[in-house]
């Protein structure tokens, strides 16, 4: 089966059952957006934050503790937003803002801004030799034993000649990524001039819960697409018969079912994944439904009971941990984390966030990466990360990896 993401109804409205437009065109700079195919929301100020940001044993802890301080200050339904780090070690970045909008996803909005301007000075972290190297050093701990995948990504530094228009850049990636997750969330350290956001387009949803249904959607194993139609669906065809990516898809899911059945019933784990498209990958789908065992268990709970899931970690976990540390040479911050909201009710949406960059003044981070298994080639993984590099440079205006 083939498709793309299916956007579902959306519930934002305006009185009289209106459905409001998308409120991304209003976007300012600083201000936290996150939109799906379900809908968008723009939260602009803070009404309440943590006094600071450490790590939390329990984000829902962090989030009921917000929302409450939040209501005794008159704030109206209140929604807590935000991101949270790959390494559990990373201070969660969670608030309530002072305002929030919801509307439509942004698809097809008119006036998309052009590119980016300007010339791009270039860095590789870490240099490709490493990258390459790394993951043959993988795969033979994979062969030795005791791993079964590891996911190994780099970071393309590109800095430009002037402050980077956040606001452009997700009009650009809600452009090209219409059933895609864009996001804009401040990840500034304490006492960081100026201010440094994340930002992406990321084809994958980790949790969604709306009253009792629990919806996660992993993707594994992947495809880069290709201009020409012929080639496009032979590369797609080829991603379906991969005995290699199967097997890194079932691995995925099978650990995010383990860890969902305790907080499920009616869990529906499809047995063959689909195959699904973005404007510069496929990628082996599979749509996880369950139903909340326990009514008290929010959306946030639930992303952390699943993350990291093994499409951005590795299987088993710790091992993969560690090579992940050695290999990469530096911190992925909250790359392969959680993006999204959560509200009074427990409902909220999160996901990985990947296809991403974090940007601070005229300087962007791009991040991609790749699940190694047995079988895997460096070179392979290589075009891999280039490819889903395409995401957020064509958002930039660049057409490939400088």
């Amino acid at each position: 089966m083939t498709g793309q993401l299916t956007p579902p109804e959306v519930t934002a409205e305006r009185p009289g059952g209106v459905p409001a437009p998308s409120p991304l065109p209003g976007y300012r700079h600083g201000d936290y957006f996150f939109s799906s195919p379900y809908g968008s929301l723009l939260g602009r100020g803070t009404a309440v934050a943590p006094a600071e940001a450490e790590p939390a044993d329990r984000w829902s802890d962090t989030a009921s503790s917000l929302l409450a301080t939040a209501r005794a200050t008159g704030v109206p339904e209140p929604v807590v937003v935000g991101a949270l780090g790959f390494d559990p070690a990373t201070p969660p970045r969670l608030l309530v803002p002072r305002r929030v909008q919801r509307g439509r996803p942004p698809r097809w909005l008119p006036g998309v801004p052009p590119a980016l301007p300007g010339r791009w000075r270039v860095g590789h972290t870490p240099p490709v030799p490493d990258y390459l190297a790394g993951v043959a050093a993988a795969v033979r701990a994979i062969g030795a034993g005791g791993l079964e995948k590891v996911v190994l990504s780099r970071a393309l530094d590109l800095t430009g000649d002037g402050p980077v228009p956040i606001g452009a850049l997700l009009r650009r990636l809600a452009d090209r990524n219409a059933c895609g997750h864009v996001f804009a969330a401040d990840v500034s350290d304490p006492g960081e001039p100026g201010t440094r956001m994340l930002v992406g387009a990321s084809p994958e949803l980790l949790v969604s819960r709306r009253g009792t249904a629990v919806v996660s959607n992993p993707l594994a194993g992947s495809a880069a697409r290709h201009p020409d139609p012929v080639t496009d669906r032979a590369r797609a065809a080829a991603l379906v018969a991969s005995e290699k990516d199967r097997r890194e898809h079932r691995a995925v899911v099978d650990d995010l079912a383990a860890r969902l059945a305790p907080l499920c019933t009616d869990l529906v784990v499809p047995p063959e994944p689909v195959l699904v498209r973005t404007p510069s990958m496929w990628h082996l789908s599979t749509r996880v439904t369950g139903t909340v065992r326990d009514p008290g268990t929010g959306s946030l709970d639930v992303a952390q009971a699943l993350h990291p899931t093994p499409a951005v970690g590795g299987v088993p976990l710790g091992a993969a941990r560690d090579l992940i540390a050695a290999a990469e040479g530096y911190d992925r911050r909250y790359y392969t984390g959680v993006v999204g909201w959560t509200d009074g009710r427990g409902d909220g949406e999160w996901a990985i966030v990947l296809r991403c960059a974090e940007v601070r003044g005229a300087a962007l981070r791009l991040y991609a990466g790749g699940g190694i298994v047995a079988g895997s080639e460096p070179g392979a993984e290589l075009a891999e990360t280039r490819a889903k590099f395409r995401t957020f440079l064509d958002a930039v205006g660049l057409d490939a990896e400088p």
